[in-house]
Formats: C-alpha cells, structure tokens, sequence
C-alpha cells in the first residue's frame, strides 16, 4: 500500500512538473529559447555581402549557419515564405589588421573582424523586434596568410555572431 502510494505521489509530481515546465507565455526549449507560443515557422533572407572587401563564400556560409541553428535548437519549421518570425540582414564589415607586434616592429598576430546587421521581425509579438550590429572576430598568427585560414575562421567567427544574434531574438539577452 505504501508503494501504491509512492507511485501515485511521483506520477503526481512528474505531472505537475510538466504541467508547469509548458505553461507561461512561451515554449522553452533546453537551450533556453524562448519562442511565442503560436509561432511555428521562421524564414531567413539571404544575408548579402556590403562589405568592402567581399569573401566569396561569406554570405552563404552564414546564411545557411543562420537557418541551421534555428532548425537544432527550436521546434520551429523553415519556410520559404513569410515566417512568423522572419531574419534579414547584411555583412558590413570584413576586415583583417595587425593587433600584436613584437620587439623587431613585426606584426605577430592578425584579426579578422566580420560586422553584421540584421533585423529580426517577430510576427507574434513586435515588442521583440530588431535590427542591430554584431561584431566578432578571431585572431590568427601572422605568418598565415588570410586565404590558408579564411574558411576556417569564417566559420569560427559565423558561428559566434550567430550564438549572439540566437540569443538576442530568442534568449533575451
């Protein structure tokens, strides 16, 4: 009888847990998203390349970066057309400068610093929406040369700007 009772007090406990974990303004995912509630698809414009200096591969790679995190760490669905939440932006900026010199006035260290700007339209609630810069970047070793490394960082430094640009629009930060 006592273990009846348990059960029934761990069933209990387990409901109202879930109960309350779905309940509030919002769906929450284990990333910590924070998404309307009635919001089920999201659509991302290609991100064109302004910058004065143009990496070929940029605006896809990021892009595509852009679409493949919403898809992981949401329940929302992509879609060609209107999203109820809807991204757009450009690349502004994308430069590479010396940051460290050593003793002999020779650069030791380079980095690359890519800007963008995006929108963020929240269709369900435009109390949300935004459009705002984000910059990163990465430092290299000098005796690299941009073109040997240029994926790669492209795709460290996507990847960050996209973790705050997710965070900005779903994670309140």
């Amino acid at each position: 009888m006592f273990i009846k009772a348990y059960k029934k007090s761990i069933i209990l406990f387990i409901t109202a847990g879930v109960f309350i974990m779905n309940s509030g303004c919002g769906f929450y995912s284990q990333t910590g998203a924070s998404i309307p509630p009635d919001a089920k698809l999201f659509s991302v414009s290609y991100i064109n390349n302004t910058a004065s200096i143009v990496a070929p591969t940029l605006s896809s790679v990021f892009t595509e970066k852009l679409k493949t995190k919403i898809i992981n760490e949401t329940q929302l669905k992509l879609t060609t057309g209107e999203g109820d939440l809807h991204f757009s932006g450009k690349i502004i900026d994308y430069k590479t400068a010396p940051v460290a010199v050593q003793s002999n006035s020779t650069n030791s260290t380079n980095r690359l610093t890519i800007t963008v700007e995006i929108s963020f339209e929240n269709r369900k609630d435009e109390k949300k929406n935004f459009t705002q810069s984000f910059t990163n970047f990465y430092d290299y070793p000098s005796e690299k040369n941009l073109s040997s490394v240029e994926t790669e960082l492209i795709n460290t430094i996507s990847d960050m700007l996209i973790q705050d640009i997710f965070n900005k629009a779903f994670v309140n930060w």
